[in-house]
């Protein structure tokens, strides 16, 4: 195993105030040797969505696609793209798009009161990246938080339909297939919910149990840096959007055995946002004859919040598991590679 096919995750190079640390963007996608590329889309709402790709650069061989789902109150430029970063220098030609609403996409903030019209968008965007690369290339979806839910939806979407091409796999990391109790909604007011959707749908009034950077972040200065996205929201969730991931959980517990793809689930055991009880009853009740679970002791929603020897451990694991749905040999972690050098002054 040579040294560039070592596995280390780029969250190692960041600081509390920037995903790539010191070194401008171009610079850091250079050191992980990758391309970069971005652009905006128009979908069928008239919206502008921002989109995102990393291809690893020659000589290493393109193995598969992967299509990355953010959560909620997420986006690709920040934690998800160091992630997409990792996926693209093991192989992978990678894409990802902000929602409507979140990182540089149009729309009110963190505001999705229905959710089939972003199932859209990803759909329409992923096909077109897919028709970019050969037919014969795996394609696979890998999501964290409400991207889980989404990327199931995708699936059974295209499973129902026949609308789209298949995906070869979904790795769901942290998927929202259930919303903890933990960060409901005190009662009564989770049964108020539907009034105030109805009344007031883009209202910042839905109180949770502390704000979802607190409850995710094992890390303080991950916790610092998740902050210091000029594109983040710190405001509580909207009364239509709370409303929606509600009902979406809800939606995909009935739906579980129609899951059929091979599905990786990595969760922290600790997670309190979404419940890993609930992927838990996914993997039992999911038709998928390649099922794999993994529940990894003591650790939160956000992985890559996690110390950088738990990161590695989860995104080996996750690598692994493309690597060899794609018929690669799996890759090995390593020590973090050594910082750039200072500036020389003048």
């Amino acid at each position: 195993m040579t040294e560039e096919e070592k596995l280390i995750h780029p969250i190692g190079e960041a600081n509390e105030k920037s995903p790539f640390g010191s070194l401008l963007e171009e610079e850091f996608y250079a050191r992980h040797s990758v391309s970069h590329s971005s652009e905006y889309i128009t979908n069928a709402r008239g919206m502008k969505l921002f989109t995102q790709s990393w291809i690893p650069l020659p000589p290493k061989k393109i193995l598969g696609i992967v299509a990355v789902v953010h959560g909620y109150t997420g986006e690709s430029s920040w934690f998800v793209q160091l992630t997409s970063i990792l996926i693209a220098k093991s192989g992978f030609s990678t894409c990802a798009i902000d929602h409507q609403g979140h990182g540089f996409s149009e729309g009110l903030r963190n505001h999705i009161p229905h959710i089939n019209p972003v199932v859209d968008d990803c759909i329409s965007f992923f096909d077109s990246f897919r028709s970019q690369h050969p037919s014969s290339l795996p394609s696979f979806l890998y999501s964290e938080s409400l991207g889980g839910a989404i990327a199931l939806l995708i699936h059974l979407r295209g499973k129902n339909t026949n609308t789209c091409k298949s995906w070869d796999g979904v790795v769901l990391n942290g998927a929202m297939c259930g919303v903890s109790d933990k960060i409901k909604p005190p009662w009564p007011l989770e049964h108020f919910l539907s009034l105030a959707a109805a009344l007031m749908p883009t209202w910042q009034i839905v109180p949770t149990r502390g704000t979802i950077v607190e409850l995710s972040f094992k890390e303080e200065w991950k916790r610092k840096l998740a902050m210091a996205s000029p594109r983040r929201s710190p405001g509580r969730p909207r009364a239509a959007t709370a409303k929606e991931l509600l009902r979406v959980s809800s939606e995909l517990q009935g739906k579980f055995e129609e899951v059929d793809l091979p599905l990786l689930i990595v969760h922290g055991k600790d997670d309190l946002v979404c419940d890993p009880a609930c992927v838990e009853e996914l993997y039992r009740r999911a038709s998928s004859k390649d099922k794999t679970l993994r529940i990894y002791p003591d650790m939160l929603h956000q992985i890559v919040g996690e110390p950088q020897e738990n990161v590695d451990l989860v995104f080996g694991d996750v690598v692994d598991w493309l690597r060899d749905r794609s018929g690669a040999e799996p890759q090995v972690a390593a020590p973090p590679p050594s910082p750039p050098p200072p500036p020389v002054s003048a």
